[in-house]
Formats: structure tokens, sequence, C-alpha cells
């Protein structure tokens, strides 16, 4: 299956190599994305220039295909079951929640000149963080790209509730499948609490277990696919 693959916050397509070639291993084809203001040198990118990369992606490949979104990008790929639920056969959270119609994509850090720089290891203290050793905390800190205001501090807009069709797979890496289910019934993530087929999956991780456990992940990603060919 194709797996349209979406970092979070500072992150470009190139963080997702070795899960990429872990789910090549397996059969898949992944496409990893770079998305406007994260990689491609702008600073002026808004949040609808990445949705409508995301949109492009998942048009340019035949079939359906699975859509996963890493922490803040979690709401891009509801954006896309949103835009196209015809085309995707699930949708993979990886360590977030999709936000709700209205309210603002990733405000979360200080802007500074007109983007939201990494804020430095401080707030990711904890579990986010716990299995990043000194050597992964400097080379991610480095590559991190600033996030355009316009990207941040975008709108998010959800139209169709063909959305809540979408099978959807939350793996939970600094949290755990128990929390975000209580999360879920508590009504705190209003979208997954409509959607009609939501499993949850467990990786030991912290927040980016695409850079600590790569194989485990691109593993999850594969099972999650395998059953959304099933129709499972």
């Amino acid at each position: 299956m194709n797996i349209l693959l979406i970092g979070g916050l500072w992150l470009d397509g190139s963080v997702w190599g070795r899960v990429a070639s872990v789910l090549e291993a397996l059969g898949h084809r992944p496409v990893p994305l770079t998305l406007p203001g994260q990689g491609d040198g702008s600073t002026s990118a808004t949040l609808d220039d990445q949705v409508e990369t995301v949109l492009a992606a998942v048009d340019a490949v035949p079939g359906r295909l699975m859509v996963v979104g890493h922490s803040a990008a979690c709401s891009l790929a509801w954006l896309a079951a949103d835009r196209r639920p015809g085309r995707l056969a699930k949708v993979a959270l990886i360590g977030g929640f999709p936000s709700s119609d209205g309210q603002l994509y990733a405000d979360f850090f200080e802007v500074w000149d007109g983007v939201m720089p990494f804020p430095g290891w401080g707030p990711f203290e904890g579990p986010d963080a716990a299995d990043l050793d000194d050597e992964a905390r400097r080379e991610l800190a480095a590559a991190a790209i600033p996030v355009p205001q316009g990207v941040a501090q975008g709108v998010v807009r959800l139209a169709d509730d063909l959305r809540f069709d979408v099978p959807v797979v939350v793996v939970c890496p600094e949290f755990t499948p128990a929390q975000a289910q209580e999360w879920i019934d508590a009504g705190d993530v209003p979208e997954l609490a409509r959607a009609k087929h939501v499993d949850l999956a467990d990786i030991d991780s912290g927040h980016w277990p695409m850079i600590t456990k790569p194989a485990e992940l691109a593993r999850i990603l594969a099972t999650a696919a395998e059953a959304a060919a099933d129709g499972t």
C-alpha cells in the first residue's frame, strides 16, 4: 500500500528515512513528505499551503492509501481525510490528535520574526524525550526547521462528516493506549470521539519514535496498512 508520511513541527521528510526503508522491505510504498515552510526554504508558507501539498501527494498516487501524521501533523492527516475521504483507506496518528474545526493548528510556542523556532528541550523533558540520548537531541535540535507563523497559527477547517468513516489508528508513544482511550471517552478529542473506527497501538518510545524506534514503528504502520487493505 502507498503510505504517505507527514512529520510534525520542525521536521522535513528526511526524518522518515529509516522507517521508509523498513516499510519498503515489508512490501509497502512509503512517500515521505516535505512540507512548505519545513524544508523548502520558505518562511511565508501557510497552513493552507501545507494542506494543498498533502492533497497533491494524495492525488498523485494510484488507489487508496494510508496517511500518517506525527504530532501536530495529525491534524494534516485528518484534514486529508476531510478533503479526500474516499481515497483514504486509513489514517495513522503518531503521538498526537487532530484539532477540531476552528482551532489553531499549532500555536504552542513563541513566534520570532515570523517563525516558531524549536524551543529547546525544556518543554519536552519527561516521557517525550526520555529515550533520546544526548547525540540524538543535538542532531534533532540542529536539524529543526523554524515553522512559519502562517502554519503554526493557521486555522483548521473541517467540513465533510465522511471523514468519520475513515478508519483511524492512534500510535501511542509517550502516552498509553489506556490514556488515549480515556481522553477520547471524556470528549477531550472530539474528532476521534465521533470517528467510527478507532484502534490504538502501543509503542515503547518517546515522542519521536521514527528516530528512536524506526523498525518497530514501521512494523506497526505496516500492520495497520495491511488491515486497511483487508477492509479491517
